[in-house]
């Protein structure tokens, strides 16, 4: 059994190592002068289909990929801690399938950065809890939205009025991937504990006997030989008791006594 800090840490090292490559590949771009742009998404153009695969590798400068790493520590931390059976096949499908979206649905021009990605994680994360009603995968949704909720904004075209280079048809590709994997998967994974009781130790009903003769529910009544005795207004009859004798006069038929 993997004790908790462990699992913590555990949790960091796929992030950590992917983060790890993106910084390899941005300092030999920048330090060998590489044009990596070739590389990334090109909306409906057959050379712009290996951007699919290889666009969340890519940043545009150090300012990029430093605004995206962070997030994707976050992120990718809570993926592979919370969701650690599914971590790895969901990581691989928000690194591609947004890229397909964006292909089909971009603007012209190249896109590249690992934002469709951390747009992808986000939602995920974030519908996983609500649809799966889990307490701490709510609360995971909740610390995600407080964190990152305000980014919303960036998957609409609005988002062209603050920067016209913003991809936010890519950032709008993974929040739609990452809330249909979270359907899709809804299953799997971390699930809400149901209890069930057992009906074998449940009480049996006991009737009222409130207001009842003893002699209806089992209990020690009255003697048969007692005078009646009458409860309620006007006589009303609550039960009866018949008095059967032998050795009383012939004449006298078994009598009922109001009780």
């Amino acid at each position: 059994m993997i004790s908790e800090p462990k699992k913590i840490a555990y949790a960091f090292v796929p992030p950590s190592l992917f983060l790890l490559l993106l910084w390899s590949i941005a300092l030999l771009q920048w330090d060998l002068g590489w044009n990596l742009w070739q590389w990334g998404i090109a909306p409906r153009k057959v050379e712009g289909l290996y951007g699919i695969a290889l666009h969340v590798f890519i940043h545009s400068g150090i300012y990029h990929l430093l605004a995206n790493s962070v997030p994707l520590l976050v992120l990718g931390w809570l993926l592979f801690y919370f969701y650690a059976d599914i971590a790895p096949k969901m990581f691989v499908w928000l690194c591609l399938l947004p890229g397909l979206f964006l292909w089909v649905a971009g603007r012209p021009g190249w896109h590249v950065g690992a934002s469709t990605l951390i747009y992808g994680l986000m939602f995920f994360l974030f519908w996983s809890g609500i649809i799966r009603r889990h307490a701490p995968l709510v609360a995971v949704s909740l610390v995600v939205i407080f964190l990152y909720g305000s980014i919303v904004w960036n998957m609409f075209p609005i988002a062209e009025l603050v920067n016209a280079d913003t991809s936010w048809e890519g950032h709008l590709g993974g929040a739609v991937v990452g809330t249909v994997l979270a359907w899709v998967y809804r299953r799997h994974g971390p699930q809400r504990e149901v209890h069930f009781e057992d009906e074998d130790e449940e009480m049996p009903e006991t009737p009222e006997t409130d207001g009842m003769p003893a002699a209806e529910t089992g209990g020690s009544g009255p003697n048969p030989e007692s005078p009646p005795s009458f409860s309620g207004e006007g006589g009303q009859q609550f039960g009866q008791i018949v008095d059967k004798h032998p050795d009383r006069d012939s004449q006298q038929n078994d009598s009922e006594k109001l009780a």
